[in-house]
């Protein structure tokens, strides 16, 4: 249920945020990629190690959180030695296969650590991952008598092929070469049966390390907390300016909302100038956990949202939120109601008069944007216009 709860605020959010943000919005964090390296097979040590090579498809579904199938090969190597491979054939005789062709696909699920703390998207990405893995190849080797057990450590080559199924996990760091582009060194380490067979002292459950360097390309670019909360917010009701701007416009043919200007033509005469009210677009200030101080970035956006209620005549709330996922009642109760003063001070420090602010604090809520936790750290500011001017 949650996931179908998941995917329709997804779809809802990308598409009322299409339709009416008309912003650079337009991708949805899916990435390609392709890459090279290496791969070793461990069994007691590492063997000789073999090229490897991958190319990925993939979603982050939250700056934080994503999925992604990789497909890879075409090589593994057995060395010839004792403590690697069981005799083959006779005794003496140590089994090795130098660049076996294999292929695999990895199931990942992915965690950004770079982008939990970050407050937007990071120009390093150290992220993890883990998930399953399938391979496929010849069956390689397999015991030429398993019931006799005299006989066991003799084997002999098999055709045919086989599917293995094991795991892997992993850690990354990439470089944001732009928005679009990443370079990223990878290290993988999975488990699976052996591709080598029964020659293979870890016949059941053999070790295999792989690293590459990968260039990754995310279609329309990376998109970070904010512009992700955006988008959610056009579906929620808190709009980008663009598309608060295009409401605004729509509403003021049917609902006019003006005041009264009284312009002096003569000594004698004066004229009424009916002028809309621009209505100034909602905007939202995120915060790291547990903190109520405005960053440099923070006061920017303040600063020109201040200039934008310099005409404007109404109310601006300024609701103060926390995230109920972390810290008590009490505290989160506490925090809104600073983060709240934060940027109500801030607000009027630089002119806004105190008469159009209206303060509140909520306290600890649920997810506000796009079903993430982080996002709800946050002071929504939505300006509602006085329609008795």
């Amino acid at each position: 249920m949650k996931l179908k709860a998941l995917a329709l605020s997804i779809a809802l959010a990308a598409g009322v945020f299409a339709a009416n943000a008309q912003t650079a919005y337009k991708g949805n964090d899916v990435f390609v990629g392709i890459g090279g390296g290496v791969i070793s097979t461990y069994n007691f040590d590492f063997n000789t190690p073999a090229f490897y090579g991958n190319i990925m498809v993939g979603k982050y579904i939250t700056p934080v959180f994503g999925v992604r199938g990789v497909i890879g090969g075409p090589f593994q190597t057995l060395d010839a030695n004792n403590k690697n491979a069981i005799n083959y054939q006779q005794m003496g005789n140590p089994y090795s296969v130098k660049n076996k062709l294999f292929g695999e696909l990895n199931l990942d699920g992915m965690v950004n650590f770079s982008n939990i703390f970050a407050d937007d998207l990071a120009k390093f990405d150290v992220y993890a991952f883990v998930g399953p893995t399938l391979n496929l190849s010849s069956k390689g080797t397999e015991f030429a008598d398993p019931q006799n057990a005299s006989t066991a450590i003799i084997v002999k080559e098999v055709d045919g092929l086989k599917a293995r199924v094991g795991a892997t996990a992993g850690l990354g760091l990439g470089y944001n070469v732009t928005n679009d582009i990443e370079i990223a060194l990878e290290g993988r380490f999975g488990v699976t049966p052996s591709v080598f067979g029964d020659a293979s002292a870890y016949r059941k459950a053999e070790g295999t390390g792989r690293v590459t360097l990968n260039a990754i390309w995310t279609i329309g670019g990376k998109h970070g907390k904010y512009a992700r909360a955006a988008a959610a917010a056009a579906a929620a009701g808190y709009l980008s300016k663009e598309a608060a701007d295009e409401l605004a416009r729509q509403y003021a043919k049917d609902h006019p909302v003006i005041k009264v200007d009284t312009v002096k033509v003569t000594e004698t005469v004066t004229e009424t100038k009916y002028v809309e009210t621009e209505v100034p677009a909602s905007t939202a200030v995120f915060f790291e956990i547990n903190k109520s101080v405005l960053t440099e970035k923070d006061k920017a956006r303040l600063k020109l949202y201040a200039e934008s209620l310099e005409k404007f005549d109404g109310k601006v709330s300024v609701a103060g939120y926390a995230d109920k996922a972390t810290g008590s009642v009490k505290r989160n109760q506490t925090l809104s109601e600073q983060r709240a003063q934060a940027v109500y001070d801030y607000l009027v420090s630089l002119g806004v008069p105190a008469s159009k602010l209206e303060k509140s604090a909520h306290g600890g809520v649920g997810p506000i944007f796009f079903n993430n936790d982080v996002l709800s750290r946050t002071v929504i500011l939505k300006a509602t216009p006085n329609k008795n001017n």
